[in-house]
C-alpha cells in the first residue's frame, strides 16, 4: 500500500439498517450536488438536517392522521350506537359529520341520564392510569411543552382516545379537536424518542403532531398549523416549528380526506361580500362576543373549583359532572317543548355541538329569522356553555375547541339576526356574524387570533370576511387581555422554561464590559520606569488586584504586569536590575462596548485573571477580573430561572 496515499474513509458502524439520517442523505444527495454546481465555492447547505426534519414531520403527519381517522371512526360508531339508536336523542349534526341512519321516535329519558354517567365512569377509570388525560387536553399539551421538555407519556396515545370516545360517544358536551391535539402531541413526542434527536426536536415534533391532530378532524390544514405554534403563548409564536407543523398538517389532512371525506366540517358555505358599512356592526358584535367568552371562562373556572371540593376520588368527578349533565339534558327535553315551537334538537346539550354551529351559520326553516331566532340561539348558547362546563370542568375527557367555536357561533348568529331585524342595512347576514363570532370567541380566549382568522377563511373558502375578522380579533384581543382558556400558556418565549437556556445566553450576549465596571474601585498602576521595589510595593498595596496596568506619560496603556512576573522578582536574590517595562506583557484590554463573552475569551486566551477597560483614547476607565465575569454569568442564568420559575398568571 502506498504510504503517500490518503487514508480510506472511516467505516460506518454496523447497525440494524438505515437510520432516518441515512435516508435523508440519500434523498438529498442529488440536490446537494446540483446546488454545489450552481453556487460554486459558496459554503454547502445543511440539507441533511433539513431533510431529517422534513421526513420526521411527514412521518408524524401520517401516524397522527391515521390515529385521528381511527379515533373519528370509533367515536362516530359509538355515538351512533348510543345517542341515535339506544337513546334516540334529538341532536343536530354538521354537514361534514357522518349522518345518523336511525333516530328513535321518542327518546328514552332514563338513558339520557344514565348514558353520560356510564361513559364518564369508563373515562374516569382510564384516567387513573394517566391523570393528564382529564379535561380538554389542550392545556395539558401546553404544560408538557413548557415544563416537561415536550415529553408526553406513551400511554396517553391509547388512553386519551379511549377516554374521549367513552365521554363523547355517550353524550359528553365537548369537542373532538382537544383530544386529537393531545393525541398528536403524544405521538409526536413518542416518534422523537424513537428517532435520534434533541429535546428541541422533540418539542418541534410535538407541535407538528398537534397540528396534524387538529387538521385531521377539523379539516383546516393551514389554520391547524398556525394554531399549533400560536396556542403555546399569549403574545408569541413557536416560529421554528412552523414548517414541520405545516407539513404534518397537510399530510394528516390528506390522509383523513382520502379515508373519510373531503367535505368541510360545515359544508359549502355561501359567499359573504364585503361592505364597509357593516364594520360598526361587526365591532359591536365583537365586544358582545368577548363578554360572552369572558363569562364562559368564569363559568368553567367556577365548575373546576367546585369539582375540586367534591367528595370522593378525582377519577369519579367526571361521573358526577355527567350526572348533572344528564339531569340538564332531561330537563331541556321535558321543558323546551312547552316553551317554544322550535325542535328540541336546537337547544340540545348532549354531543359535540357541531350541529348547533351549523344551525348558527346556515340557519334552518324552523329557526326562522329576527328576534325569535336570536332568542333561540342565545338560549342554546347558555345551555351549551353550562353543559360544556359540567363535562370539562369536572375532568371529562372532551375538547374545549369545538364548544368554544360553537358558543361563539351561536352568540354571533344571534347578534346577526338582531342586526338584520333592527337595522335597515342591506346585506347583513346572520351566517357571517356567526363565523366572525366563532373566530372571535375562541381566538380571544385561546390567544390564537391569526389561526382562528385563517380557519374561518378556510371554512368559507374565501377571504370575504377577512377584514371583519381582523377588526373583531383586534377588539377581542384587547377586551380579553387578562382572560385565557389555557392557564399553562406563557406570555412569550422569554418566560417559558422551554427556552430558559437560550434566553440566558441572550442575556449574557447583551452584557457589555462597561456595565460591570464598579464605580469608585481603586486601580493601582505602574510607570514603565518603575523599579522592582515599586512593583513589589504595588503588589503589597493591592493584593486583590489581578494585573497591574503599565501607563505611559500620556496616560495610555503600554502593557500589563501579571502575577507570575511579580513572583519572579520576589523570588530573585537581586532584582535591582528589573523595571516595569522589562516585566510587562503586551497590553490586553477591552472597551466599554466589548461583550461579556469576548471578555471571557480574552481572559482564557491570555491566561489572565483580569483586564483593564479603556476608553476610545486608550486610557483606563476601570478594571474587570474573573470574579466580575463569573458573577455576570451566574446573574444572567439566575434571572432567567427566576422568570421561568414563575407560573403564568391565570
Amino acid at each position: 500500500m502506498d504510504p503517500s496515499a490518503p487514508p480510506p474513509p472511516p467505516r460506518r458502524p454496523a447497525g440494524p439498517g438505515w437510520r432516518l439520517d441515512d435516508a435523508a442523505a440519500f434523498v438529498l444527495r442529488p440536490v446537494r450536488t446540483l446546488l454545489a454546481t450552481v453556487v460554486g465555492d459558496e459554503p454547502p447547505l445543511e440539507l441533511q438536517l433539513l431533510g431529517r426534519v422534513v421526513l420526521q414531520a411527514i412521518l408524524v403527519g401520517l401516524t397522527v392522521g391515521l390515529g385521528g381517522v381511527l379515533f373519528l371512526v370509533g367515536l362516530d360508531q359509538l355515538e351512533h350506537l348510543v345517542l341515535d339508536r339506544a337513546i334516540g336523542y334529538p341532536h343536530l349534526r354538521a354537514a361534514g359529520e357522518a349522518s345518523a341512519s336511525h333516530v328513535g321516535a321518542a327518546p328514552r329519558l332514563w338513558l339520557v341520564v344514565l348514558a353520560p354517567i356510564a361513559g364518564a365512569l369508563v373515562a374516569g377509570a382510564l384516567s387513573r392510569l394517566a391523570p393528564e388525560i382529564r379535561g380538554g387536553g389542550g392545556d395539558a399539551m401546553i404544560g408538557a411543552f413548557h415544563h416537561r421538555g415536550g415529553a408526553v407519556r406513551r400511554r396517553v396515545i391509547a388512553l386519551k382516545p379511549l377516554a374521549s370516545i367513552a365521554t363523547l360517544g355517550t353524550g359528553g358536551a365537548g369537542g373532538r379537536e382537544g383530544p386529537t391535539m393531545q393525541l398528536g402531541a403524544a405521538i409526536g413526542a413518542w416518534i422523537a424518542t424513537v428517532l435520534p434527536g434533541t429535546d428541541r426536536e422533540r418539542r418541534v415534533l410535538m407541535i407538528a403532531g398537534v397540528a396534524a391532530g387538529l387538521s385531521a378532524v377539523f379539516r383546516t390544514p393551514l389554520g391547524a398549523a398556525l394554531l399549533a405554534i400560536e396556542v403555546l403563548y399569549r403574545d408569541d409564536f413557536e416560529s421554528d416549528a412552523l414548517i414541520p407543523a405545516v407539513l404534518a398538517s397537510v399530510v394528516a389532512y390528506s390522509l383523513s380526506a382520502t379515508l373519510l371525506s373531503t367535505e368541510p366540517m360545515f359544508g359549502v358555505l355561501p359567499r359573504f361580500p364585503f361592505h364597509w358599512e357593516h364594520l360598526p356592526f361587526y365591532a359591536a358584535a365583537a365586544l358582545l362576543v368577548a363578554l360572552a367568552a369572558f363569562l364562559f371562562v368564569r363559568l368553567l373556572r367556577a365548575v373546576e373549583h367546585l369539582a375540586t371540593r367534591l367528595p370522593g376520588p378525582a377519577w369519579l368527578r367526571p361521573a358526577l359532572g355527567a350526572l348533572a349533565l344528564g339531569v340538564l339534558a332531561l330537563a331541556v327535553l321535558v321543558v323546551a317543548p312547552r316553551l317554544t315551537d322550535d325542535p328540541p334538537a336546537f337547544v340540545g346539550v348532549l354531543g359535540g355541538g357541531y350541529g348547533v354551529s351549523q344551525l348558527a351559520i346556515t340557519g334552518d326553516g324552523a329557526l326562522g329569522l329576527g328576534t325569535a331566532a336570536a332568542l333561540t340561539l342565545v338560549a342554546a348558547a347558555g345551555l351549551r356553555a353550562l353543559a360544556t362546563a359540567l363535562t370539562i370542568g369536572t375532568g371529562g375527557s372532551a375538547g374545549d375547541f369545538a364548544p368554544s367555536m360553537a358558543l361563539g357561533g351561536l352568540v354571533g348568529g344571534a347578534l346577526g339576526h338582531l342586526a338584520a331585524a333592527w337595522f335597515d342595512v342591506d346585506g347583513l347576514a346572520p351566517g357571517a356574524f356567526a363565523l366572525v363570532g366563532m373566530a372571535t370567541f375562541y381566538g380571544g380566549i385561546a390567544k390564537v387570533p391569526l389561526a382562528a382568522t385563517v380557519m374561518v377563511c378556510e371554512m368559507t373558502g374565501s377571504y370575504d370576511l377577512l377584514v371583519p375578522l381582523m377588526l373583531a380579533q383586534a377588539i377581542a384581543f384587547v377586551a380579553l387581555r387578562r382572560v385565557t382558556l389555557y392557564p399553562s400558556q406563557f406570555p412569550s418565549q422569554r418566560f417559558s422554561p422551554a427556552h430558559a437556556a437560550a434566553w440566558a445566553r441572550t442575556e449574557i450576549v447583551k452584557i457589555r464590559a462597561g456595565e460591570l465596571v464598579a464605580a469608585g474601585r481603586a486601580i493601582v498602576t505602574l510607570r514603565p520606569a518603575d523599579d522592582a521595589d515599586a512593583v513589589l510595593q504595588a503588589l503589597a498595596d493591592a493584593p486583590s488586584q489581578p494585573v497591574f496596568p503599565v501607563i505611559a506619560d500620556d496616560g495610555r496603556l503600554r502593557g500589563l504586569v501579571t502575577g507570575p512576573s511579580t513572583r519572579e522578582i520576589a523570588a530573585a536574590d537581586d532584582a535591582s536590575w528589573a523595571i516595569a517595562a522589562d516585566l510587562m506583557i503586551a497590553p490586553v484590554a477591552v472597551s466599554r462596548a466589548t461583550p461579556l463573552g469576548e471578555v471571557a475569551r480574552l481572559l482564557l486566551e491570555h491566561d489572565l485573571r483580569g483586564l483593564p477597560v479603556v476608553d476610545d483614547d486608550g486610557r483606563i476607565v476601570g478594571m474587570l477580573d474573573e470574579h466580575d465575569v463569573s458573577r455576570a454569568y451566574v446573574g444572567a442564568a439566575r434571572t432567567s430561572r427566576q422568570i421561568t420559575a414563575v407560573e403564568p398568571p391565570p
